[in-house]
């Protein structure tokens, strides 16, 4: 089957998430189960054991592999399958369930992601060098060069990354599983403890536990669970080259972001992304990875975005609204469950029950996921029709 032959065989109809946070008081088997009882509730399943043909988990910390979620969750004599992905880990197990029911394996499979890095004991994860000591030992550092790399070639600066946070501090206090629910001003970004120049704190996502989930089936079974089913329209994750060692690397643009889309948009056959995907869901790990993301993903020229940033095009109420629920910064980074997380809020938006973030009537969906140093991408696509 062609990558292009996925188009719409596959449907989400059922999808939940649990409350995003410092998870003190759960262990990843509470939040597993919170997750996917709600997106059982969801498609209208009551026999799991029974009407779940396989599971696909993702988790970038679990020391468990897959029994964690099977135990959690009892469901026993099943494929479960354990995907790591880096940032990149909940769309690449959306991915295999996908796949799995699009190659005539399975006919209905669980998709869960989750993480709890809290219980750790560290603030996030440092990006590895491979023994070079004259580059950024955190994923700060490596963006914060790629930050004031643009803002020198485009004139763009820290007000403009500072109008991104902005909106998604807003978002998240509509989401209501988010983490951050506090509005803030631009002058309030430009003001905070600077954590690497240009980033300061609220420039920087917020690290939590949590899990989410959705059930796929065959799209010819949807409607015997529920009668707004979303299609999955495409989904990839594509490789790119080291950036810190990649001699053609510009820190102006991400290859794996690039070329990931351009297979997804193939995919889904779309030609004009600014036009036609209606509501985004895009890695903001950093407000600047979100800059780059608006044009890597075709939503505007590169260089311009900071136009696009003023006038509000990207906003709840603007042309093509991106991260409604928050995104990473407010709604919170459970690194395997983020990649999920967004196709869940794409799936409650594209059947109008998102609430107060809810967009007018969009018709196709993109969720969008770097990982590693960048090394991956990984994007899905969800429509309507």
């Amino acid at each position: 089957m062609s990558r292009e032959g996925i188009r719409d065989k596959v449907s989400i109809v059922g999808a939940g998430c649990c409350q995003f946070g410092e998870n003190w008081d759960q262990s990843p088997s509470d939040m597993i189960v919170d997750a996917a009882y709600e997106a059982y509730a969801d498609a209208g399943i009551d026999r799991p054991q029974e009407q779940i043909d396989a599971v696909f988990t993702g988790s970038l910390y679990s020391n468990k592999g897959p029994h964690e979620c099977s135990d959690a969750l009892k469901l026993f004599h099943k494929p479960v399958t354990m995907v790591s992905n880096y940032c990149a880990t909940g769309t690449d197990a959306v991915r295999c369930g996908v796949l799995s029911i699009a190659a005539g394996m399975y006919d209905t499979v669980l998709v869960v992601g989750y993480d709890k890095p809290k219980d750790r004991g560290v603030s996030g994860p440092s990006v590895m060098l491979d023994g070079v000591r004259d580059l950024p030992k955190t994923p700060a550092g490596w963006f914060a060069l790629c930050a004031s790399t643009y803002f020198k070639k485009f004139g763009a600066g820290r007000e403009d990354l500072a109008r991104i946070a902005v909106k998604n501090h807003h978002n998240g206090t509509l989401a209501p599983k988010s983490f951050l629910k506090r509005e803030i001003t631009v002058e309030d970004v430009l003001k905070a403890r600077m954590i690497s120049w240009p980033f300061g704190l609220y420039d920087c996502a917020a690290q939590t536990d949590g899990a989410a989930a959705v059930v796929l089936t065959r799209t010819d079974l949807a409607r015997n669970f529920r009668d707004d089913p979303v299609l999955v329209k495409a989904v990839t994750v594509q490789a790119g080259p080291n950036p810190q060692k990649d001699p053609g690397n510009d820190f102006l643009s991400w290859k794996p972001t690039v070329w990931a889309a351009e297979d997804a948009y193939r995919q889904a056959g779309i030609s004009d992304p600014r036009s036609q995907i209606g509501i985004a869901q895009v890695h903001d790990c950093f407000s600047l990875t979100e800059l780059l993301s608006y044009e890597d993903l075709g939503f505007c020229e590169k260089g311009s975005a900071k136009e696009h940033i003023a006038s509000g095009d990207f906003e709840l109420g603007g042309e093509l609204p991106v991260n409604t629920d928050g995104g990473l910064k407010t709604f919170g980074h459970p690194t395997g469950a983020t990649g999920v997380r967004m196709v869940y809020e794409n799936t409650l938006q594209l059947q109008g029950r998102a609430e107060q973030r809810q967009v007018k009537n969009p018709k196709l969906a993109l969720s969008h996921n770097i990982g590693g140093h960048p090394t991956a991408c990984g994007i899905a696509i969800l429509g309507t029709a």
